[in-house]
């Protein structure tokens, strides 16, 4: 019987840092082939505090990364920004934001097409820091704070103005923004009332403003569709992959804060984009999630709720006719981003 060879420490020594470095360049490269297979999409968010803290959470909670995506956010402060950035190349999908002018714009030949809900239904209300100013139907001869003209701000006080019988006409509208900068201007004073977000809702003694009767606008405007998903043709034929990954990280995002699961993310989140360090603000929005479930979790947008901005639009005069479902939209990228998530 042979004995078995020796082997000296040094030389084991020696063996064993040779195959940790195998191992560590093995799993470099196998790191940097993935990150090599990752499809770049830049996508823009318009600036409300519940569209940064979704995008923070997508980042955060790693729906993005598990969808093998390298992806980066503009922030715009509404529709028309988000558009031109489109047409411009600068990015490949604007993920949510008013669409009214998307179809307007589709109308007077824009190669646009709206490829996913968002968020189905309003989150605002309308606030005011004047104490004469109590009801929408107070606003005649009032000066309303609004983001930028036939944008979604713009055209949601159209609408609720017009429900409670108030020529527009009567009103001046003032270019002030996003719903962040609308809010600001109505606790200053600036402008007479606009629409914000459902943050500051239980803190209005806190800021010193009321929302005004007929302006919960969840419950006024109940078939506005608020947000939706829109990209450019040549951006769906040059990244087509890339555009069906970011939705489908997207509806994980939107099914996840739609759970109980979500507060504390939310929370975290909220206060870190915002900036703040009360979290009254991300509890009362986190609460109007749970009850309302706004987000587009199934992400296909119907039909019926792309037909009814459109009746609205030619309404107000933003479009001259109700176009056809698939001249302005395309659902395929929804329908596949959901086969990815299930």
């Amino acid at each position: 019987m042979h004995a078995a060879p020796t082997i000296s420490p040094a030389l084991s020594r020696r063996a064993l840092l040779r195959s940790a470095a195998v191992a560590a360049l093995a799993g470099i490269a196998a790191r940097d082939a993935a990150a090599s297979d990752a499809l770049k999409v830049d996508f823009i968010v318009t600036q409300g505090t519940a569209g940064l803290t979704l995008a923070d959470i997508a980042f955060t909670q790693g729906f993005i990364r598990a969808q093998n995506l390298e992806a980066k956010s503009l922030e715009v402060s509404d529709a028309s920004k988000a558009i031109a950035a489109l047409i411009g190349r600068s990015s490949d999908i604007c993920l949510w934001s008013g669409f009214g002018g998307v179809l307007a714009a589709i109308e007077r030949g824009a190669a646009l097409r709206i490829v996913a809900g968002s968020l189905l239904s309003p989150t605002d209300a309308v606030y005011s820091a004047k104490p004469h100013i109590r009801r929408i139907a107070d606003l005649a001869g009032k000066t309303i704070g609004v983001g930028a003209l036939g944008a979604q701000l713009h055209q949601v006080m159209l609408a609720v103005l017009r429900k409670h019988g108030i020529d527009a006409g009567r009103v001046t509208f003032r270019n002030v923004g996003s719903s962040t900068d609308i809010f600001r201007a109505v606790v200053a004073g600036t402008v007479d009332a606009g629409p914000a977000e459902i943050d500051v809702f239980d803190q209005q003694a806190k800021y010193h403003v009321h929302a005004l009767e007929g302006g919960n606008l969840w419950s006024e405007l109940p078939d506005f569709t608020w947000q939706a998903s829109y990209t450019s043709q040549d951006a769906i034929l040059r990244n087509r992959a890339g555009l069906v990954r970011i939705l489908a990280a997207f509806g994980k995002t939107y099914r996840y804060v739609s759970s109980a699961a979500s507060r504390e993310a939310w929370i975290a989140s909220y206060l870190k984009v915002t900036h703040k360090t009360d979290p009254g603000g991300a509890e009362a929005q986190w609460r109007f999630i749970q009850k309302y479930h706004p987000y587009a979790v199934d992400l296909v947008l119907q039909p019926e709720r792309v037909q009814r901005m459109q009746q609205l639009n030619v309404e107000l005069g933003v479009q001259k006719r109700v176009l056809p479902f698939e001249s302005v939209a395309d659902m395929s990228l929804a329908r596949e981003a959901m086969a990815l998530i299930g």
